[in-house]
Order: structure tokens, then sequence, then C-alpha cells
């Protein structure tokens, strides 16, 4: 059984699954139109990524900015997104949606994870906006398929979530910690090395694997740049 920490990558296209592959990446976020912090992209989109590269894919469940589900019919177009990757070969999913007060949805969060026949899913940074996150994990506990939280520790990033996120850690498999933590949201590659002490495991990155930023591709050598920081011993 491999031990070495799971490198998530975002992309936006075919390109960018190929760009990340090369580097090292172990798995994907595919989401589109990052003006919005990641939307569901199309299910062409999928279908082509899924041609061109062959580790696993996690796709973006979120129709709208923010992290509230919105009204019955947006949940039921939410439900209808689901379906229709599920229909195209999808199998991993990216979802997480809070209420006016900044608790768990889970009404929504229940109908949505009803259409993934069990799929592996991540509840993504919606976490660092809730108003009570040990509750979030207490409320999800349980949900089939739920196996990641992505997380920076805080709404403004990893270098004020790190207490956070060692803490959370530290946690590991109490009811409600047992899925993975996997860090993402201003990380650095600095950050990595206390992390990975605390028995982190799982990183994600997007920006940081775009030297010209968002408007270009990602590269290969700045994903190779974090896999070699992510293999050290």
């Amino acid at each position: 059984m491999s031990t070495r920490a799971v490198l998530e990558v975002i992309a936006l296209g075919a390109e960018d699954a190929v760009a990340a592959q090369a580097g090292g990446a172990d798995r994907l976020e595919l989401v589109t139109d990052m003006a919005a912090d990641g939307l569901t992209p199309p299910v062409e989109t999928f279908a082509g990524i899924r041609a061109a590269v062959d580790i696993d894919l996690r796709v973006m469940l979120r129709l709208t900015d923010g992290f509230a589900a919105g009204d019955p019919e947006d949940v039921a177009r939410l439900v209808r997104a689901a379906r229709g990757m599920r229909a195209a070969g999808a199998e991993e999913f990216v979802l997480g949606f809070l209420d006016p007060d900044g608790l768990v949805d889970l009404d929504a969060v229940e109908r949505i994870v009803g259409e993934l026949d069990g799929c592996r899913w991540t509840f993504h940074r919606a976490i660092d906006r809730a108003a009570d996150r040990d509750a979030l994990r207490k409320q999800l506990d349980g949900l089939p398929g739920l196996d990641a939280y992505l997380t920076a520790g805080s709404a403004t990033g990893v270098d004020d979530g790190l207490p956070t996120l060692l803490t959370e850690a530290a946690r590991r498999g109490d009811p409600g910690y047992e899925p993975r933590i996997m860090v993402g949201g201003g990380l650095r590659l600095e950050h990595v090395p206390r992390l990975k002490a605390a028995g982190i495991d799982a990183f994600h990155i997007g920006g940081a694997a775009r030297p010209g930023g968002w408007d270009g591709p990602v590269a290969a050598e700045a994903v190779r740049q974090w896999r070699r920081v992510l293999d050290e011993r």
C-alpha cells in the first residue's frame, strides 16, 4: 500500500490535466469559472479530461458563487448535474453547502449525495466559513462516500488556519474526524513540512501550479516541484 502524500491539482481542461499528471499529480479537481472559485464543468469537459489522463478525477458540484445551495429548484439543478456526471462516468465528486446561518445545509447535501451511488466525495472549503466546524463534521459523520475535507483551517487561508489544521489532525479517528484532511487555500511549499509532521498527507493546489496565473495553464514543472517536496522524507 502506497504511503506517499496525495497531490490534487485543479484542472480546467485537458491541457491542465495532462500537465498535472506529467508533473506527478495523483488526482485532479475538475472545475470551471475560477472567477467564481470553481463551478461544475460541462459534461464535455469531464469527458475530454477523462479521455486524456488516467488518474483520479473529482468533479465539482457547485452551480453559483458562494456556499449556499439555493432554493429547492437550485438544489434540483445540482441533483440533475450530479446525475448527468454519473451518467458520463464520473466516480468522485466535490461539494459542500451552508445555510444562511453558516450551518451545514444537510438537506441539500443529503439530496445530492443520494445521487452519487456511494461514490467518494470531498466536502470542500465551505467548512472554512462554517459557524461551527466541529458541529459540521459531526452532522456529516457517516454520510456515504465522504472521505475528505478540503480546508485551509480558516477562510483567509493556511497562514491563519494552521493552528486549526494541526488541532484537527490530532483528532483523526474521533467521530466526525475520520475523513482525510486535504489542505488547500493559500497553501505554500513552506507549510508542507509542519503539516506532514502532524500526519496530514493530502494537499491541494490551484494557482501554485500555474506560474502565469489563472489565465495560463498548469505547468508540469510547477507540479513536479510540489511532488518532490511532498515525497521528501
